[in-house]
């Protein structure tokens, strides 16, 4: 028996309340990449009260800088970037609404906290896999940032995108000792 949990963005508060650290999950839908200097940009958006470039409320953000695509391909490789690089960032897009980001390794305190408090989570994925996580993404637009090239924020369409719960809602990690 597969037990795998199906996402499908937007996702709600309820969605992200049924997640545990350590399951796993499949995403089908709309995800938005977009890495440390389009994260600035989000917030100093936020910061000035003007329009985002998508709806933040139930999005889920995959730290994703990829590489050009080949001929004939959406997307190059596709693999997460390092998720403490948006650490400064994300508690203010979680406050507004973000239900999930998506990257490799750990989240400051900060971070944790505003996931508590918001009813978010920290997805990971897998370093090292980007060609194959690429064959995941069916659909690759930048939607703005379009000057920081391979880190414009990007909406993706996928299907069934692999993670795993890095950081749930209620405080736990797959990072610490359950020994």
């Amino acid at each position: 028996m597969d037990k795998t949990k199906q996402l499908q963005p937007p996702l709600t508060e309820a969605d992200v309340r049924l997640l545990r650290a350590g399951d796993e999950v499949s995403i089908s839908g709309v995800v938005y990449a977009a890495r440390d200097m389009a994260h600035k940009r989000l917030c100093q958006t936020i910061a000035a009260g003007e329009k985002l470039p998508f709806l933040l409320e139930g999005a889920i953000i995959y730290f994703l800088g990829p590489t050009p695509a080949r001929p004939g391909r959406i997307i190059g490789a596709a693999g997460p970037t390092t998720s403490s690089r948006m650490d400064a960032f994300s508690p203010t897009l979680i406050a507004n609404g973000l239900r999930a980001m998506m990257g490799k390794g750990y989240r400051t305190d900060e971070v944790r906290s505003a996931l508590k408090k918001y009813g978010a989570v920290h997805l990971s994925t897998i370093g090292g896999a980007a060609a194959l996580l690429s064959k995941h993404i069916v659909s690759a637009e930048v939607i703005a940032c379009e000057d920081l090239g391979t880190e414009a924020v990007r909406k993706l369409k996928v299907v069934d995108f692999p993670a795993i719960v890095a950081y749930d809602a209620y405080g736990n990690s797959v990072y610490e000792d359950r020994g």
